[in-house]
């Protein structure tokens, strides 16, 4: 490996980092540089950018083992789960996942920890140099500078390598056949329940979609599937059969024989092709986590050769999860849960979560969306559960105006249960007043904020969860 990712610089967690607030200034900088490019979401299908990259740096890539995820819902979560297990099979780890919440460098983890500052300025100043060589080829031959999300997933590439990890578990950004991250050929390739999303961008038909998601998998690579519908499912039998993988489909070969509300999440046991684990606390909310969790370990357990892993490393890694901005209580009394859902498949997975762990006898909803997203059909998931939505905005020109998200809200749950409050901090006001209006024993008012990422960021920054 060149010289260019190899330099022995400090890696870790100091948040003050190296050289204190000035490395957390340059942190700012690089970021504010970056955003100057094509946005995560704009991409073109090709990899050669970023292979052209990796190849000045010396192949960085190749420098550790990966675990590759891709789906529609459930990524981040499930990549923090696996994450976990293999730290606590002693493994150094690198995690790569996007988009972040509260800080950038949330997207670069390093054995659990975000990325130091005076790593992520190394990382940067290691990569700078090759990114412009490829960016003046590529536009000397009419095409684009690398996109902001090429540009992480190589610095992440080079802090992996750098660090260096044994494994990193890696999420896609976008997709998958020409996602920046698929320069990595990961032992196991991991593939999340695949729905409708990012139709624009990935095709209109779920066969598209899935056609895009099962280019992560690798020749002899191990697959593990979440449950998906039938056209979807054939679609991955026939790519992994193609590439000569080993497919683990939930629920045929692994998943939850059973599971219990806890105080803080729930109780599972969770099966695989090697074992039944029993009486697993998992500190997340949902049966969605659960499934999550079946996945995570069955790929755990294939990049160990598929065999069943110690009952104790399991209990610890799981007991170790968090998942910021998934179902995360911000504060109480009345409570407020803040949830990144996105996407109606999201949105239903959050109302049963909602429905199941918490006694609410009156919820609000606060919601922002992207513009680009299928807002309406989040607005049917959630109208069920919510009494009343607040809907507001975003700092983002992507975001949908509140006017334009209010006319969509009233058509689903009538002008009565629609309020506007264009600033969040007074939406959430707005919310948590018209959520205890009518009294109620204590625990049972509930402020749900959900509907973007970007959201989900500004509320855990607004109640000082950063």
């Amino acid at each position: 490996m060149s010289g260019a990712v190899g330099g022995g610089h400090p890696h870790g967690a100091d948040s003050g980092g190296s050289g204190g607030d000035e490395a957390l200034a340059r942190v700012d900088e690089i970021y504010r540089t970056i955003l100057t490019r094509a946005p995560e979401h704009d991409f073109e299908p090709t990899l050669d950018r970023v292979r052209e990259v990796c190849e000045l740096l010396g192949d960085p890539q190749h420098a550790f083992r990966a675990i590759h995820l891709t789906g529609t819902n459930g990524k981040t979560s499930t990549a923090r789960m696996v994450d976990s297990l293999l730290r606590a099979m002693g493994l150094r780890t690198g995690r790569f996942t996007s988009p972040h919440l509260t800080d950038v460098r949330e997207r670069i983890v390093v054995d659990g920890e975000l990325i130091s500052p005076g790593a992520f300025v190394a990382a940067w100043e290691d990569v700078e140099p090759y990114i412009a060589m490829v960016d003046e080829r590529s536009l000397a031959a009419g095409g684009p500078r690398l996109s902001f999300f090429e540009v992480f997933t190589v610095m992440a590439i080079a802090a992996f390598a750098d660090a260096p990890v044994d494994v990193a578990v890696i999420e896609v950004g976008m997709g998958g056949r020409w996602d920046a991250t698929n320069v990595v050929d990961a032992d196991v390739a991991v593939l999340l329940p695949i729905a409708q999303d990012h139709e624009q961008w990935l095709g209109h038909s779920l066969a598209d979609i899935a056609g895009e998601k099962v280019g992560i998998i690798k020749d002899s690579a191990r697959v593990i599937s979440a449950e998906q519908v039938e056209e979807v499912a054939g679609i991955v039998t026939v790519a992994a059969a193609t590439t000569g993988a080993r497919l683990l489909e939930e629920p045929r070969d692994l998943g939850v024989a059973a599971r219990q509300v806890a105080v803080g999440g729930q109780v599972v046991a969770l099966t695989t092709p090697a074992a039944t684990y029993a009486d697993i606390p998992l500190p997340l909310f949902g049966e969605h986590q659960a499934h999550n969790a079946a996945l995570a370990l069955a790929a755990v357990e294939e990049f160990f050769g598929g065999g069943a892993l110690p009952a104790d490393v399991v209990e610890e890694g799981f007991g170790q999860v968090r998942s910021p901005g998934r179902l995360e209580v911000v504060r109480t009394s009345p409570a407020v849960l803040v949830d990144a859902a996105h996407n109606p498949h999201g949105a239903a997975a959050l109302r049963a979560a909602v429905e199941e762990a918490f006694a609410f006898q009156h919820v609000v909803g606060v919601f922002a969306a992207m513009a680009d997203k299928n807002v309406e059909g989040i607005l049917v998931e959630m109208e069920p559960l919510l009494d009343e939505i607040v809907v507001t905005g975003m700092d983002t020109p992507r975001a949908m105006d509140p006017a334009d998200l209010a006319d969509l809200a009233r058509e689903v749950f009538g002008e009565d249960r629609v309020h506007v409050e264009r600033r969040l901090v007074d939406a959430i006001d707005t919310a948590a007043g018209l959520a205890e209006r009518d009294g109620g024993p204590a625990g049972t008012a509930g402020v749900l904020v959900t509907g973007s990422v970007i959201l989900a960021g500004a509320v855990r920054r607004l109640f000082g969860r950063e």
